[in-house]
């Protein structure tokens, strides 16, 4: 004999398979609760996965690399000054690494960027608390797969990307910074 299934029966199984699915991984379910507002375009890694070396610049034309920032949980925003949506947002990336100084907002200019325009932008926009890198030759874009602007990568403390959002987002926002803080705490 088979039962019709009621709305409240659905609900509770598809809360039970839920569980499931996050059984293995608590702390994944807890920051996929939190994947709300802007952060629900956020799409969280399976497994964490390495990213590639490539070579970036600073805006002095020293080479740099994401190496560096191995040991700090980092959002890693790519990003043009052709990029109405990427500025828009930048100024949002400034006041989180004010906010949250113990882990690295690092954006990556991409493609084409003129010092003198990023500079002049980021005077422009007031700001202050980050320190803008340059992939020129968009190797480090291309190798993650980065095809339009802005993208931004989270990277754990191993340098492993957790979770990418693709578009703009309010980063200095409530929802945010509670998804950043339980992946920090352990997500």
């Amino acid at each position: 004999m088979v039962w019709p299934l009621g709305d409240g029966m659905r609900n509770a199984l598809a809360v039970l398979y839920t569980a499931f699915l996050f059984g293995a991984n608590p702390a994944a379910a807890d920051v996929a609760a939190l994947l709300t507002g802007d952060m629900a375009k956020l799409v969280l890694a399976e497994t964490p996965a390495p990213i590639p070396e490539a070579g970036l610049l600073d805006m002095a034309d020293a080479p740099r690399s994401m190496a560096e920032f191995k040991g700090k949980w980092v959002v890693l925003n790519f990003w043009a000054t052709w990029c109405p949506p990427c500025r828009e947002e930048m100024p949002s990336l400034d006041r989180l690494q004010a906010a949250m100084p113990e882990l690295a907002v690092v954006p990556v200019a991409t493609g084409r960027n003129d010092v003198a325009g990023i500079e002049r932008f980021f005077a422009e926009a007031a700001i202050e608390n980050l320190e803008n890198l340059r992939d020129p030759s968009s190797e480090l874009a291309h190798a993650m797969g980065v095809m339009g602007l802005p993208v931004t990568v989270i990277l754990n403390p191993e340098g492993a990307e957790v979770g990418r959002l693709i578009g703009d987002a309010h980063w200095d926002g409530a929802e945010a910074q509670a998804v950043l803080k339980a992946l920090m705490a352990g997500g």
